[in-house]
């Protein structure tokens, strides 16, 4: 069974700059689709950014031009960049990842979080104004 663990979360001013990462057990990475979620407290779940095999990547609309994911198939991890951040960046973030997939991956693929067959447990980020 894959594991799923994030590090790098915490507490940043607004300006700041935090990077995430998240390592992956078990033997497959390079087979499947990896992307970023975070909940605000009160809120639903929601799509912050997917990388799929190929490398394409995908951002949510409020996250564009902030926010960088990246992976390395080698060390089964995938980060993510987060600049210029905002109070309203506040959540725990949280990487998943797909079941084996297609080399290519569409926006609307990455976006639903019904494709993630493993989720990690969670990073609190805290933006403070």
């Amino acid at each position: 069974q894959v594991q799923l663990v994030e590090s790098g979360g915490g507490l940043v001013q607004a300006g700041g700059s935090l990077r995430l990462s998240c390592v992956a057990s078990g033997r497959t990475f390079s087979d499947a689709a990896m992307g970023w979620f975070r909940q605000a407290s009160g809120k639903e779940r929601e799509f912050v950014a997917g990388i799929s095999r190929s490398g394409e990547t995908y951002y949510a609309d409020s996250v564009q031009g902030r926010f960088t994911i990246s992976r390395d198939n080698a060390k089964k991890t995938v980060s993510l960049q987060m600049n210029s951040l905002r109070p309203d960046d506040t959540a725990v973030y949280y990487c998943a990842k797909t079941r084996r997939t297609a080399f290519f991956a569409t926006r609307q693929y990455l976006e639903s979080q019904n494709v993630y067959e493993s989720w990690g447990q969670g990073t609190q980020v805290t933006v403070s104004s």
